[in-house]
């Protein structure tokens, strides 16, 4: 395959053909057409500028929320690395993070720092890019709570500053541009005290390993909560836990997620998803969403 874009003084790493699989918690799916791993800010506009656009743009965290589908994803897939995981708190309460940096990273630097109120994001197995663009969110709290703003790089290289009004978000949706690489976001959080901080990530923790197979093949939350429901409840009572298709199954410690037994596909899992939507919708007339991102070819 021809390269369709000009390598020459690109930093960051380019691979053809790249295996997605190790790079998502399913540990499952298809190739990437094209990864790049931008060495930095201006070395990932200056790639995307030279695509201006003609292809499919798609950015990767840690892959916790993503079922990459077994034909693999189309065009670029951006990965960021160390370059885009600082964390920096400034004045007035304020958390300066790159869009590569993890919720735990994020949660720790403001405990360290005296900072309260985003000790949630220690809940959330991501990265600041994707919860900032899905509007992550646990224990009663979600990223639209403390978003200043963000800084994004559209699919044509530019760069710009988008005010957490402009993403309209609402729950676990924004309105993030299609192809939007999110490299930085500000957080505001409050005055607080490290060891009291401490104490509320240390609970979050524990109540993530006592209620969810954390230690399993698995993504995030498959289904989003509807309206006045759970969806795990949901699920349970349709018959669904332990439920099995191929390699998969619905996780028997928590229903609202999905394991990799070990040999599954990435059909077998989104498969196993379509049957529990389906077996929730004959016994309760509520047709669950999924909050999971499915992408790539079947």
């Amino acid at each position: 395959m021809t390269v369709p874009f000009a390598t020459d003084g690109i930093r960051g790493r380019i691979t053809q053909n790249a295996p997605l699989a190790p790079l998502v918690w399913f540990k499952t799916g298809g190739t990437a057409d094209w990864l790049f791993e931008p060495a930095d800010l201006e070395d990932l506009r200056e790639f995307l500028s030279r695509i201006g656009g003609r292809m499919p743009v798609m950015a990767l965290g840690l892959g916790s929320n993503l079922i990459v589908r077994d034909g693999g994803v189309p065009g670029v897939v951006i990965r960021l690395g160390k370059a885009f995981a600082t964390v920096e708190a400034r004045r007035d309460k304020v958390l300066e993070c790159g869009g590569g940096a993890s919720g735990i990273l994020v949660s720790s630097k403001a405990r360290d720092a005296g900072i309260a109120g985003v000790e949630f994001l220690r809940g959330i197995p991501g990265t600041v890019g994707g919860f900032v663009r899905m509007n992550g969110g646990a224990y009663g709290r979600e990223v639209s709570d403390v978003l200043i703003d963000c800084d994004v790089v559209l699919p044509t290289g530019e760069f710009v500053t988008l005010p957490a009004r402009d993403l309209e978000y609402s729950y676990r949706h924004s309105n993030l541009p299609e192809g939007a690489v999110v490299v930085a976001a500000r957080f505001q959080g409050r005055e607080g005290i490290p060891a009291e901080i401490g104490e509320e990530m240390d609970k979050i923790a524990a109540a993530r390993e006592a209620s969810q197979p954390l230690r399993t093949k698995t993504g995030g939350s498959t289904f989003k909560n509807p309206p006045g429901e759970k969806a795990w409840e949901l699920v349970d009572r349709a018959g669904c836990r332990g439920l099995t298709l191929g390699g998969a199954q619905v996780s028997e410690k928590h229903t609202n997620f999905l394991i990799n037994t070990g040999d599954a596909t990435s059909a077998d899992i989104e498969g196993l998803g379509e049957l529990v939507r389906e077996k929730v919708y004959s016994s309760t007339g509520i047709s669950l969403e999924w909050e999971i991102q499915r992408v790539g070819r079947p």
